[in-house]
């Protein structure tokens, strides 16, 4: 696949520019799914992955290849959705270290775990209540199931930072669904 789309990409960068809806529909709703999670809000959402698809097609010729180009695309997805998100204030809900030190893994394993719809309602409040970079590592990992390696060259994280930073948020999110239950 990746073979196919370097080549999509040397042909539209020849001047076969019609060749990039090829990419774009490829990619529209995983793109669009990663920045409508960092905003929260579906109308900008559609508006930024439009942006984003359009930095993307600008910046076509500094695709290297190095990564997928998938990766490439969520990389530039994230930037344009954290910039717009940075612009905005959010209430955020922080928490300690002392307080996540206090949580076991089998607490937070036994919560997340429950499959309920209940559960899964609780699960989408206490995610909304992330700031906008947690919203984005929660996304790329759990819900559009990237490698952590991939998640982390992604977020411009190193794949350590990604796994510690994954490791807090889930004892964030256990934290914010234990507060709503009481």
């Amino acid at each position: 696949m990746e073979n196919k789309e370097i080549h999509i990409i040397r042909r539209i960068l020849k001047g076969e520019t019609a060749l990039y809806e090829n990419l774009l529909n490829q990619y529209d709703q995983q793109v669009f799914s990663l920045i409508a999670r960092i905003i929260c809000n579906q109308e900008d959402a559609e508006e930024l992955t439009q942006d984003a698809f359009l930095k993307a097609y600008q910046n076509l010729s500094s695709f290297k290849g190095e990564s997928s180009f998938s990766t490439w695309m969520y990389s530039i997805a994230y930037n344009t959705a954290i910039s717009a998100a940075r612009k905005r204030k959010f209430e955020t809900f922080a928490l300690n270290d002392m307080q996540l030190a206090n949580i076991s893994e089998q607490q937070v394993d036994e919560t997340l775990n429950d499959e309920s719809e209940e559960m899964i309602i609780k699960l989408n409040r206490a995610i909304e209540k992330l700031n906008s970079d947690e919203r984005a590592l929660i996304t790329l990992f759990y819900y559009e199931e990237k490698a952590l390696n991939e998640t982390a060259l992604i977020l411009g994280l190193t794949e350590s930072n990604a796994k510690v930073k994954l490791h807090r948020i889930r004892k964030k999110i256990y934290v914010l669904i234990k507060q709503e239950e009481v």
